[in-house]
């Protein structure tokens, strides 16, 4: 990402802005913008939501009324580390609310045959879901990255994308889940993804599910599928 470039290009894209003001406001946002990017990256440790960040903060400061800004740097560090704390406690609770009820605690193997029941059927329903309403590309990013948190780098080697297109994927994921629409999906997929997920949930090798996430995105790119095993962090 090069933040003067991207930012600099804002300014030369913009509507009746070429004041000495709003010259000023740029010049003030493009030199604090590494320092911005850094104070995101240092909260959300992920360069494509620091990047996300840094230019929800642009956009902020574009609105803001600069007149009454003591200053410019404080403002703009201050907005950069509101807007990442938001983003770090909202994907800790998509975390909870999506991921967590339906993901097995791979330490908890006294659990009672009535629990181990109620987290299969959750997890059908979810797998149901993504396989109704997402793509295959989208939801193997979405279920390695927020299921199992996989590095974008991780995800990238595996599914021969991207860092940049993984997490374009990711975002995507998320809008359609968001939305009404469906996908037919056959009573054997559903049931094997439900198998292998719940299988790597429970024991943490990964290897069954990375080949069958591969295997699913692998027609659209002329790519053969390969899982590369386990993966433990």
């Amino acid at each position: 990402m090069n933040l003067l470039e991207s930012h600099s290009d804002h300014a030369a894209q913009a509507d009746d802005r070429s004041s000495s003001g709003w010259d000023g406001a740029t010049s003030a946002f493009v030199s604090a913008a590494p320092r911005l990017f850094a104070i995101g990256l240092r909260i959300l440790q992920d360069v494509g939501e620091a990047e996300d960040v840094v230019q929800e903060t642009w956009l902020r400061w574009a609105r803001a009324d600069r007149s009454v800004v003591i200053s410019p740097p404080a403002f703009l560090a201050l907005t950069t580390t509101r807007l990442a704390i938001n983003v770090a406690q909202s994907a800790r609770w998509r975390r909870e609310t999506s991921a967590g009820p339906w993901l097995p605690e791979t330490t908890d193997h006294a659990a009672g045959p009535d629990t181990a029941a109620e987290r299969g059927e959750a997890a059908g329903t979810a797998i149901r879901l993504l396989l109704e309403r997402l793509t295959p590309a989208e939801r193997a990013v979405y279920l390695l990255r927020v299921a199992f948190d996989y590095p974008y780098r991780r995800i990238s080697e595996l599914l021969h994308l991207s860092e940049d297109h993984a997490r374009q994927l990711v975002r995507r994921a998320r809008e359609h889940l968001a939305t009404e629409r469906r996908h037919q999906v056959s009573a054997a997929t559903h049931q094997r993804l439900v198998r292998t997920f719940l299988a790597a949930a429970q024991t943490g090798d990964l290897a069954e599910l990375e080949e069958l996430l591969a295997a699913d995105v692998a027609p659209a790119r002329g790519r053969p599928a390969t899982g590369s095993g386990r993966w433990d962090g």
